[in-house]
């Protein structure tokens, strides 16, 4: 793996551990037990044990079922206010730890910074907004599309690191396009 490919799987997969800890962290389990597309360095190849596999099916269901019930939802986005850091920080050092030109505490700063970033827009700008939008009919939908997306997210980072950077281009683009909308907004004038 070389650094440019290490530096984008490590990048998608914080950043898809900021939307859910344990659906990135399991996808990475796996394939690094199941497949040679990902290998785990030392210490990180702990992930691949059945004890942690096992572990992070049952984090993974019930995170799944918790972040679908309009007010426990909100209750486990605090709890995982510092559990999808975490994970993104394990993440990015575990696949950044793969190139090995990146210093660990850098790897898992850098992960921590990208999970926390994600997991902050959606539990203290998305997620409420939803709640007060549709009066918490929208948050299983949403909770359906943010594991979909932390999947997505997480096997093309893998596979297919070239994808991510895209995607971060894309947001990259989204957000700097919003941030000259609301600059250059004309306030209205009332007659």
């Amino acid at each position: 793996m070389d650094v440019a490919t290490g530096l984008l799987t490590a990048f998608g997969l914080a950043a898809s551990a900021g939307l859910n800890a344990y659906i990135p962290l399991l996808i990475v389990a796996l394939l690094g037990r199941f497949t040679t597309w990902f290998t785990l360095n030392p210490p990180w190849d702990a992930l691949t044990s059945w004890w942690v596999i096992g572990a992070l099916v049952v984090l993974t269901t019930v995170e799944f079922f918790a972040d679908k019930a309009p007010a426990i939802n909100h209750v486990n986005d605090v709890i995982q206010t510092f559990v999808r850091p975490a994970a993104g920080a394990i993440l990015f050092a575990a696949s950044a730890g793969a190139v090995s030109h990146i210093h660990p505490i850098v790897a898992m700063v850098a992960g921590l910074l990208v999970a926390g970033s994600v997991h902050t827009v959606k539990a203290a700008a998305v997620r409420p907004l939803v709640t007060a939008t549709t009066a918490g009919a929208g948050n299983v939908p949403v909770s359906l599309a943010e594991d979909m997306t932390a999947a997505f997210i997480s096997i093309a980072a893998i596979v297919v690191p070239v994808v991510i950077a895209a995607i971060l281009i894309v947001i990259t683009a989204l957000f700097v396009w919003w941030l000259w909308r609301r600059t250059n907004a004309v306030p209205r004038r009332s007659s």
